[in-house]
């Protein structure tokens, strides 16, 4: 090995490591995080915590986040173990009442490595559970179906997917917490997103986010009555 290959490799390393250094992308809502401004008196605040499916809810219904309380978290391809490394600083860190978690569609497709259900479950409940601590309600919400992953097409998720679904299920029913089902109102009969939910059988369209609003806001407003 000459002394130029040598020095290439350790640029394509160095360059490896900068690029993986916010592995959570805690850098995403930094900024948006510090110009959040202070929680006035007997002001709601609502963070919804999740994936890409959350991160485009305010492009296809901004109205539904249009009141300053509702506060988007998501961040696309984001798997469970990421989402709890930045629950701090984008969830906890933002003194909300509640926090609406909608996570573990790219666990099972593996967008992090292989993940077991049980070892998806155990990073939700991680984030229940700190929400908690903190004084925080939490409405866990169901996984949203899906029959194939566009950029997965090998895997057959469906099935993992309602699996996932009963347990966390399960957990919210023995813990207290609210569980807020979105997977019956939009599976079709091959557990798959309805066509008129979607644009790409994994995503919602406006439609699809109008049903996921409207089944979000009694969650919510149950939530609100909990003690």
């Amino acid at each position: 090995m000459n002394r130029f290959t040598s020095i290439i490799i350790i640029f394509v390393f160095t360059a490896s490591l900068v690029v993986g250094q916010d592995w959570a992308n805690l850098e995403r809502y930094r900024k948006a995080n510090l110009e959040l401004t202070p929680r006035k008196a007997g002001e709601e605040r609502v963070v919804f915590m999740g994936n890409s499916i959350t991160q485009v809810w305010p492009d296809f219904r901004p109205e539904f986040f249009a009141p300053p309380s509702y506060i988007c978290r998501g961040i696309s391809g984001q798997t469970t173990p990421q989402m709890l490394v930045r629950f701090r600083q984008d969830v906890i860190d933002l003194n909300p009442d509640i926090v609406v978690v909608l996570a573990g569609t790219n666990d099972i497709a593996g967008n992090t490595g292989p993940m077991t259900l049980d070892e998806i479950k155990g990073n939700i409940v991680s984030m229940c559970e700190l929400a908690r601590a903190n004084e925080i309600k939490v409405v866990l919400a169901s996984v949203l179906p899906a029959f194939q992953y566009h950029w997965k097409p090998e895997l057959q998720p469906a099935e993992q997917i309602f699996k996932l679904n009963s347990m966390l299920k399960d957990y919210a029913d023995r813990s207290n917490i609210i569980y807020l089902d979105y997977f019956t109102s939009m599976a079709d009969k091959q557990k798959g997103l309805k066509e008129k939910y979607t644009y790409d059988g994994v995503h919602p369209n406006a439609a699809g986010f109008e049903i996921m609003g409207q089944l979000a806001e009694k969650a919510l407003e149950t939530a609100r009555k909990s003690p």
